[in-house]
């Protein structure tokens, strides 16, 4: 099965202010100026002008607060048992109701569903290509509507997934010429010879673009704005610059983004040159994956305000900071996201324990879902693991479907496999857990 952007759990400051902070500071500034507006007399101010003025920056305060204050709902019983579901997995509206059925039957209650994986999506879009999985055109349906339509008639809540810093993943060039490969060639990294990353693995865009984190902004804005989704869930939001099999074995990955605008950037913001400063470097570059997350809370918030904004992050957070540039805890602590869903896939119940204590006290601020690895696991692993991500911090999420459940052919028929057993054991010694947890 295709992992998704935090398997690898090895996997970053200007400061900014959250979008209610800023919307409280343009709303109290409008109510500064009313207040100035009530001076009786040259320098003279009465009592009840200096009441009104503190009623109006109160109002104003808390009609600042109403487009990002309203927080996301959790399920009814107060615990998020969650489920990946791949592009892979579904190819009909049939397909489509057929897993929300299964993950309904299986006692999960969020759903997050993939539409957006290399710049190609699964819904109706004015901003990009049809997924290559469909045949690269519309496909006769709307995934995503089918999705939310199916998954709230079961009581499901319909989480978007959307791979978020990847533009194109293939073997060559898209056949699409509206896709942001060919489209907007000048997004993508390029190392220090101006050399694009190779091709077989995802092939990524430079967030230290302003415009380029306006365009993914643009895109979530989208999704939320024109679906009734509960959630939307962010995946590869840091730089997926691990080895991979498109390099040649043996070889170093090279240090993107070094095109010459990127480091002109780097330069006109702190003086130095990359080489120079390699520390600084790494955070500069954590800090544009900071701020567009910041920009895809903003679009999300103002489109959707309840919609929960969730992010998959490397399991320990400081190599996901040091590696691939994810500065989780800034996120969190500057209320760019509403949970975080770190993927602890060890295998090693020790190593997994472990990882779950980092996310300790984030959980008491906002949502921890842990994810947990199903794919080719041993059934008591993945039970036990299950059961401890409840214990420390509630919720958890499975990766992933196609783990637990076959897919389907073209005529509705299961796809037995390889893994077929290995699935029927996961759903014999696990699905019980979750049924009593959902009851």
């Amino acid at each position: 099965m295709p992992a998704h952007g935090c398997a690898v759990l090895g996997h970053a400051t200007r400061p900014e202010a959250s979008g209610a902070a800023e919307a409280r500071v343009e709303q109290d500034g409008e109510s500064r100026m009313m207040a100035e507006d009530v001076r009786i007399g040259p320098g003279r101010r009465p009592r009840w002008a200096a009441l009104l003025a503190f009623t109006a920056i109160t109002l104003g305060m808390q009609s600042g607060c109403a487009l990002f204050g309203r927080k996301p709902q959790l399920p009814k019983d107060g615990s998020i048992r969650a489920i990946w579901v791949t592009r892979w997995d579904y190819k009909s509206p049939a397909d489509i109701a057929r897993v929300m059925e299964n993950c309904r039957r299986a006692g999960f209650n969020t759903v997050l569903f993939q539409v957006r994986g290399n710049g190609t999506v699964f819904y109706r879009s004015r901003l990009e290509p049809w997924a290559d999985e469909l045949g690269g055109r519309d496909p006769g349906y709307d995934p995503l509507s089918v999705a939310c339509k199916e998954a709230h008639k079961r009581g499901l809540q319909l989480h978007a997934w959307a791979n978020v810093i990847p533009g194109w993943r293939g073997d060559g060039p898209p056949a699409n010429r509206r896709q942001l490969f060919i489209a907007r060639a000048g997004w993508f990294w390029r190392d220090a010879w101006g050399r694009r990353q190779p091709f077989g693995w995802y092939q990524s865009l430079n967030p230290c673009y302003p415009e380029v984190r306006k365009y993914l902004a643009d895109v979530m804005h989208e999704i939320v704005s024109k679906y009734p989704v509960d959630g939307l869930h962010m995946d590869y939001i840091r730089f997926p610059n691990e080895w991979n099999d498109s390099y040649p074995r043996g070889a170093t990955v090279p240090d993107y983004p070094r095109d010459r605008r990127t480091v002109a950037m780097f330069k006109a913001a702190t003086g130095r040159l990359p080489d120079q400063a390699p520390a600084l470097w790494s955070q500069w570059r954590a800090d544009q994956v900071t701020r567009l997350v910041a920009d895809i809370h903003k679009a999300v918030k103002r489109a959707r305000p309840k919609a929960w904004l969730s992010a998959a992050v490397g399991a320990v957070p400081e190599e996901a900071k040091r590696n691939h540039f994810q500065d989780a805890h800034t996120w969190i602590a500057r209320g760019h996201v509403d949970a975080v869903y770190p993927m602890n896939y060890a295998s090693n119940l020790g190593a997994y324990s472990g990882r779950l204590a980092n996310w300790a006290a984030v959980a008491r601020k906002i949502p921890v879902v842990t994810g947990v690895m199903f794919d080719k696991r041993d059934e008591r692993t993945v039970a036990a693991q299950v059961a401890r991500a409840r214990r420390t911090a509630t919720h958890f999420a499975a990766f992933a479907y196609n783990s637990l459940f076959e897919r389907l052919d073209s005529s509705g028929r299961p796809i037995m496999d390889g893994q077929s057993a290995s699935r029927a054991r996961l759903r014999q010694v696990v699905l019980p857990q979750f049924r009593r947890a959902s009851s």
